[in-house]
């Protein structure tokens, strides 16, 4: 009984996360209720509650599934490949292409003030504790490429996870205030700058 439960559970929170970025996406951030999201997703506004606690809480958890689906996805490839600037970049393409397949260029173009200056929302602080933690996987993804002999041994992969990171939003938001998004001068830029990055660090 407690598996069907913990699956009942799984599906009526992915509902509710469908629910809300379709409204989202239709209406927009702001204008959406939880009460709107309760109804499309045939739940009750307090259930909705009991799975997030508001809707800034929705999009993390969508943004941040898609970031773990990108690295799960990456590390799989990596034995493959022998260059790391060819990891590096196919783990930015993940990234871009996932958030992109999550929420539309427009809800992007919505969310990014709130992101960056949202105020009280409380949305700034929880993105950048997500940011941080999705810098700490790109650091131990540097640190398996270096274990196996192809990036320096003396390399700060921290300083290099930051680097990387903070690139690859500074892209991602370019890209998303696009009227159409580029993605293939997106990641030839990406490659060029990975290149950059990393001309210095190879073995």
């Amino acid at each position: 009984m407690s598996g069907l439960r913990e699956r009942q559970k799984a599906e009526r929170r992915e509902a509710i996360s469908k629910a809300a970025i379709e409204l989202f996406e239709r209406q927009g951030f702001q204008s959406t209720t939880i009460e709107q999201i309760a109804h499309v997703a045939g739940v009750s506004a307090p259930t909705v509650f009991k799975y997030f606690g508001n809707k800034q809480e929705i999009i993390l958890e969508i943004l941040q599934d898609a970031d773990k689906r990108a690295l799960k996805d990456t590390r799989s490839r990596i034995p493959d490949m022998e260059d790391p600037v060819d990891a590096l970049c196919y783990l930015e393409s993940l990234l871009t292409g996932y958030a992109l397949q999550v929420m539309h260029p427009d809800l992007w173009r919505e969310l990014l003030p709130m992101i960056l200056f949202g105020g009280d929302s409380g949305l700034p602080q929880r993105y950048r504790a997500m940011n941080e933690a999705l810098k700490a996987e790109i650091c131990g993804l540097l640190r398996e490429l270096q274990q196996a002999g192809k990036l320096h041994a003396d390399l700060d992969v921290e300083l290099a996870a930051f680097l990387l990171n903070d690139y690859s939003h500074l892209q991602l938001f370019r890209l998303v205030n696009q009227q159409e998004p580029d993605i293939a001068s997106h990641s030839a830029q990406v490659r060029q700058i990975t290149e950059l990055l990393f001309r210095g660090m190879r073995v």
